[in-house]
């Protein structure tokens, strides 16, 4: 595991969640491990940090948000030429949800309630450009 959070360490993440309790919870976890990360609260905060932020190695968001939900905010990173690896966090189960993420190239799916260990096996194993 401490080699994970070695290479976790190495990454710039982006977590896009509006549950206040949940990115609190992300946030003093990823603290602790002295992970690089930003956060939003809604995809239009999302796509702002990414302007400002070329360095961002992944995206974790949540799809339904006020203001913008995730699934657009992967359409609008796709329209201006952003090619960042998603991971979508959601309860939602829906084939309509899962059928559109994979349309527009989200690299994987984690399902609510959160799990950090599933979730830092899964970003260690994805292959980051």
């Amino acid at each position: 595991m401490q080699e994970k959070i070695e290479k976790l360490k190495k990454l710039k993440l982006l977590f896009v969640e509006d549950e206040a309790d949940l990115v609190e919870i992300i946030t003093d976890t990823l603290k602790k491990l002295d992970a690089n990360f930003l956060s939003a609260k809604n995809g239009q905060e999302a796509l702002e940090l990414v302007e400002q932020n070329r360095d961002i190695d992944i995206i974790v968001t949540d799809i339904n948000m006020p203001v913008m939900n995730g699934l657009k905010m992967i359409e609008e990173l796709k329209k201006r030429g952003f090619n960042i690896p998603v991971i979508i966090m959601s309860a939602h189960t829906e084939t309509d949800f899962i059928n559109k993420a994979k349309e527009l190239g989200v690299d994987n799916y984690l399902l609510k309630p959160f799990d950090f260990i599933k979730f830092i096996d899964l970003i260690t194993e994805m292959e980051i450009k």
